[in-house]
């Protein structure tokens, strides 16, 4: 209620609407603050655990994981036997006539040149075969298999990094909503000040102490933090919204903890140890390797799609043909029996079989190409979080010596002001490198833990044992 009726004091009469959404902002961001202190804290854990049970990012990382596990299924179905049955039934017209055969009856002896008819006119056909098979001997199954399971392993290194980048962005979104209140925080607090300064000036103003010029430069600066209150309070709302949306968490909830440590304990590992686990357990580089080595089996089964293949198979049927027709009453029924091998030689394609083994090899040097340009950019984004990680903490040491100078400033200016020797310039200012000074400290603090996170996601070695490391350096 008082930073609005501060608000209201610095906007002047003529911008009606400015004074309406400045005051609409004060009045959420109270009642967001009521209601976050009410509410237990959340901390980075609990955000992460919501997380997984809630946004849908989850179930498509799963659901993916598990399709590329049915691969190694798969592979070993390509070496069982196969079973199918077939029947069929209809209408069917039969005639047969044999001139010249030659049998032999019973009492009759051996009769020569005889002739044989039969016809059947819409009978009923039927006909039902029981066919089995297993491969025994076949190249290009067997390098379809291989690719396979290739594929399925793949799949594991593919949720893996989609795991990691989930982790990472979740945890983004949770310090996007920290920066945002913070920032919210900051300009508030700017804005009191300004109110006050404000304030003061028109009083000193108007005993001729200072001149007019002291008015216009609060009500200026008053006037720019409003604008900026506005948008810092949409910024907060849409990134509460957002970590709400994903972790199901009503937004009263989400009274996050921002960083409270001058940071997370520097790997003292040099960076040359950390290049060695990336090439060793990135499941970027991991899933682009099985990714060339499937290529390879894809040459390999095109190579083998030429080669002679032996299979074991057997079969049942039985055909039945029944009716009437030219010589009356007809029925003519067929069974067979098979058990044996097959061997299919594979002569010529028209040029589709080399044309495919052509493009499989073209494929394996792009899956090759691009294997080494992965390995140079995860070389180079180990090197730069390395190197973030490293510098942060120099930089967060150069940012509190800078946020004490700040204070230390904001105080004498204060001070220099109640007895004239600074200008209302001088003390909104020096306001101005307070807040500022506060805000880089913070996003000092967010950028270091971000940078020590991707450096373990480089290196394979991003879970929820990082997580409680950077959860370890929150505060209320």
């Amino acid at each position: 209620a008082q930073n609005g009726r501060a608000a209201r004091r610095l906007i002047p009469p003529q911008q009606p609407w400015m004074n309406m959404m400045i005051s609409r902002t004060l009045i959420a961001g109270t009642v967001l603050a009521i209601c976050a202190t009410a509410a237990s804290a959340t901390d980075l854990l609990q955000v992460w655990a919501a997380a997984r049970q809630h946004d849908p990012q989850g179930a498509v990382n799963q659901a993916s994981r598990a399709a590329g596990a049915t691969r190694h299924e798969q592979a070993a179905a390509l070496w069982r036997p196969s079973l199918g049955l077939s029947a069929t039934g209809g209408w069917s017209n039969a005639q047969s006539q044999m001139n010249g055969a030659q049998f032999s009856a019973l009492e009759s002896g051996l009769v020569d040149k005889a002739n044989f008819g039969t016809s059947i006119h819409g009978g009923n056909a039927t006909r039902w075969a029981l066919n089995a098979k297993q491969a025994l001997y076949n190249p290009e199954r067997r390098a379809q298999s291989a690719q396979l399971s290739t594929a399925a392993q793949a799949s594991e290194h593919e949720w893996q990094l989609a795991q990691q980048d989930w982790m990472l962005l979740t945890t983004q979104r949770y310090f996007d909503v920290v920066q945002a209140e913070r920032r919210l925080a900051l300009v508030l607090q700017q804005q009191q000040a300004v109110d006050k300064a404000l304030t003061e000036a028109k009083d000193r103003f108007a005993l001729g102490d200072v001149p007019v010029t002291d008015t216009h430069e609060a009500q200026a600066r008053a006037q720019a933090l409003g604008a900026q209150a506005i948008a810092a309070g949409n910024d907060l709302d849409m990134a509460r919204q957002v970590l709400a949306d994903v972790t199901g968490l009503p937004v009263q909830m989400l009274q996050l903890q921002a960083p409270g440590r001058p940071g997370v304990a520097v790997a003292a590992e040099p960076v040359a140890i950390w290049l060695q686990r990336a090439e060793q357990n990135n499941p970027m580089l991991k899933l682009q390797q099985a990714q060339a080595t499937a290529a390879q089996y894809e040459i390999d089964k095109h190579r083998a799609s030429a080669s002679p293949t032996l299979d074991l198979v057997a079969q049942a049927s039985r055909d039945r043909l029944n009716g009437s027709g030219d010589f009356g009453v007809a029925s003519n029924t067929q069974s067979q029996q098979m058990l044996g091998v097959m061997l299919n030689v594979p002569l010529y394609s028209g040029g589709m079989r080399s044309a495919k083994l052509q493009e499989a090899m073209h494929l394996h040097d792009k899956a090759l190409a691009e294997l080494a340009r992965s390995r140079q950019q995860v070389s180079q984004m180990t090197r730069a979080a390395w190197l973030a990680v490293h510098s942060g903490q120099a930089r967060l040491a150069a940012l509190e010596a800078a946020r004490t100078a700040s204070q230390a400033r904001l105080a004498s200016t204060q001070l220099g002001r109640q007895v004239g020797d600074r200008t209302t310039l001088d003390l909104l200012s020096a306001q101005n490198d307070a807040s500022a000074a506060e805000w880089s400290w913070l996003q000092a603090q967010i950028d270091t833990l971000m940078a020590q996170l991707r450096l373990d996601a480089m290196a394979g070695q991003l879970g929820l044992q990082q997580l409680e490391v950077v959860n370890a350096t929150l505060k209320n």
